[in-house]
């Protein structure tokens, strides 16, 4: 037998719309109030009527969330931050992790007030909809018409290259995915090369090392066409916590030490950094900034008249350096 609002006010002893107002988090009903009704409602098993709710305020209070994978550890932890994001708000979440078109074409069936979008290819879809839509990528010149949060891959980079010229570094490598199809990739390996030409530094075209992938797998064999080179670095830059993850195993096995040997930062700024075989220093959004600020941005963004204005939510975010023990000044 299903739960209902009516069966929580009479075991509560409040009216309908209390209980109503209460679930939907009112700042109309006192804080006492609201706890002793959520603690009924969990008890009893209640779970929200979504097409009612959907007939009655034309709101599903659901958002959609478009994603490529949840098999990488970056992604996989930011699904985890959004998703706790969003259960401290009234809304709750869908996942998919078919493809844009497909996903898009689901969340219309479900009527989902909002859908966080993650590009990770340069598919073309249909973003045409009554649904709010924001998405998390790299901002062009020539972007479709919605809200994106940024991680600012560019920025990164440059913190990156100018941490380690700052300790002397002049020969610094790039692993990464040099990929034509993934806008995040691209910006990575541009935003590098630009930081190389803007710290005065020699970019050595043989130091741009491919991947062609982004699990640690990819990483790993990569870095061994570093062993190869009669002039090696003293520095890399991973485009990735898998890949550079990757990189660290390559290393391990050739007992090579970091930072004695190859000073290293990663991009991805996530706890599991410090929990790898050797801690990296990491540049990036950290992860729960970047979650907080999605969720933020896609519930303003259902809830305002102004939903297709792109100037008052685009938002290209600030990347922070965390330093651990995996870079030093370069052995002469």
């Amino acid at each position: 037998m299903n739960v209902t609002i009516k069966d929580i006010a009479n075991v509560a002893g409040v009216s309908y719309s209390t209980v109503s107002k209460a679930l939907n988090n009112s700042p109309l009903v006192k804080e006492n109030t609201k706890r002793k009704i959520i603690k009924i409602s969990q008890e009893m098993g209640y779970k929200p009527n979504f097409a009612a709710r959907s007939l009655v305020s034309n709101q599903t209070k659901i958002i959609g969330l478009i994603w490529p994978t949840i098999e990488r550890i970056v992604l996989s932890t930011l699904v985890t931050e959004i998703s706790n994001q969003i259960n401290k708000t009234s809304y709750s979440m869908i996942l998919s992790v078919d493809p844009v078109q497909t996903s898009l074409e689901t969340f219309r069936r479900f009527q989902v007030d909002g859908i966080i979008l993650f590009e990770e290819n340069n598919d073309e879809f249909d973003a045409s909809q009554s649904s709010a839509l924001l998405s998390y990528g790299v901002t062009r010149k020539d972007d479709r018409n919605y809200p994106k949060i940024d991680p600012n891959h560019e920025q990164a980079m440059h913190m990156a290259v100018e941490y380690l010229a700052m300790l002397g570094h002049t020969q610094i490598a790039y692993i990464g995915d040099l990929s034509s199809i993934d806008p995040m990739q691209i910006q990575k390996y541009k935003g590098f090369k630009k930081a190389i030409k803007q710290h005065g530094l020699f970019l050595n075209e043989d130091y741009l090392i491919d991947t062609e992938g982004l699990d640690w797998y990819n990483g790993y064999t990569a870095t061994g066409k570093l062993f190869k080179m009669t002039n090696r670095p003293t520095a890399i830059v991973g485009g990735s916590y898998d890949i550079s993850g990757g990189i660290i195993r390559a290393m391990k096995e050739r007992k090579l030490h970091i930072p004695n040997d190859f000073s290293i930062i990663s991009y991805d700024n996530v706890p599991q950094m410090a929990n790898m075989e050797f801690p990296l220093t990491s540049i990036g959004v950290p992860v729960g900034e970047l979650a907080a600020e999605i969720v933020k941005s896609i519930i303003k963004l259902v809830e305002s008249e102004e939903m297709n204005s792109i100037d008052v939510y685009s938002n290209k975010m600030m990347p922070k350096l965390n330093l651990r023990s995996s870079c030093a000044r370069p052995r002469l």
